[in-house]
């Protein structure tokens, strides 16, 4: 079975070293500006990775055929992108791709120009209980889409850049997988967005770093979501992350709350009680690789994959334009 070659560029995210670490289909072929010791033990003594210095490097060896970004500064990654994919290189980013919507399309426009495939690493829905929540919605068991309410709360912690152009920023980081809840899970697109932003609570006088957002927004079948997203989770929660996600429908609800550990579909008159979540959901990079190697359908469209980092984008936009003179 031919297995797909993956370069690794960068540390600032979650690179997918430890996917590859006996991945059945791809495996690690070089690095560069990745440090060895990030590596899983198997990967980081395998003499047949090939570890470069530079981005040009890794561009440059045409064994590469998958280049997946965590580019050191979020703010140049989309020019990595568009570099890769003009290098003949499929491309998967860490979210957001691009910060700004003219490099977003300059992402979309270089990937058809190539032929190649781009992906952001969008698998938020991909992973249980949300993609048993996707399946009650598609199975139209809530009815039709009314409300979203979705929160995306991580903590605070020193290694957090004040500069938003380090990692994209708390909404382009941390709230775009509420958005991707709302597209991906609840699948009503955003139509308009509005949203707020403070500094309020940042420990680092006079940093950055905004510390909660609220984002408001209107879909595009007439239905209307709201966005959580802060770094005030605490230690005690027990879990990184503390989501929610609340999907109310014409015929009922579906939630899940709690980082995912409780789940409760109401319909009618009938309290349905938790979800079925034994199904294991399909892991988004399998699927990618499935793309490119065997030209297999993604569940949806790039364009509909990208669609949150579109809407985020533009919520960072609208929260400019509210911000008070001075934040907080």
């Amino acid at each position: 079975m031919r297995r797909l070659n993956v370069g690794l560029y960068g540390a600032n995210g979650h690179q997918i070293a430890g996917v590859l670490a006996g991945h059945p289909r791809a495996v690690l072929a070089a690095t560069a500006e990745l440090p060895r010791e990030a590596l899983p033990a198997g990967l980081r003594d395998d003499r047949s990775v090939r570890h470069y210095a530079t981005f040009e490097e890794l561009l440059g060896d045409p064994a590469v055929e998958l280049v997946s970004l965590c580019s050191p500064r979020r703010r140049q990654q989309a020019d990595d992108a568009v570099r890769a994919l003009r290098a003949g290189k499929h491309v998967y980013a860490e979210k957001p791709c691009a910060m700004a919507e003219p490099d977003l399309d300059r992402i979309l426009a270089a990937a058809a120009q190539a032929g190649r495939q781009f992906h952001e690493m969008a698998g938020t829905a991909f992973e249980q209980p949300y993609w048993a929540m996707r399946q009650a919605v598609r199975e139209g068991v809530i009815g039709d889409v009314v409300q979203v309410f979705a929160q995306k709360s991580y903590p605070y912690h020193p290694g957090r850049p004040q500069d938003e152009d380090v990692d994209g920023g708390l909404i382009g980081q941390n709230a775009i997988h509420a958005v991707r809840f709302i597209e991906h899970v609840a699948m009503t697109r955003v139509r308009t967005v509005e949203a707020i932003e403070t500094r309020h609570g940042n420990p680092v006088a006079g940093g950055g770093l905004n510390m909660a957002c609220s984002l408001m927004m209107r879909l595009g079948n007439g239905g209307v979501a709201t966005v959580v997203a802060n770094y005030l989770n605490q230690p005690g929660f027990g879990s990184w992350g503390n989501e929610h996600l609340r999907i109310f429908g014409t015929k009922g609800f579906v939630e899940s709350v709690d980082a995912g550990r409780r789940t409760r579909l109401v319909v009618g008159d009938r309290d349905h009680g938790p979800l079925d979540t034994s199904q294991p959901a399909p892991a988004f990079f399998d699927l990618v690789v499935a793309a490119i190697l065997d030209a297999a359908p993604m569940p949806f469209s790039l364009e509909e994959e990208l669609h949150p980092t579109r809407v985020v984008i533009q919520a960072k936009a609208a929260a400019l334009r509210n911000a008070p003179p001075c934040n907080p």
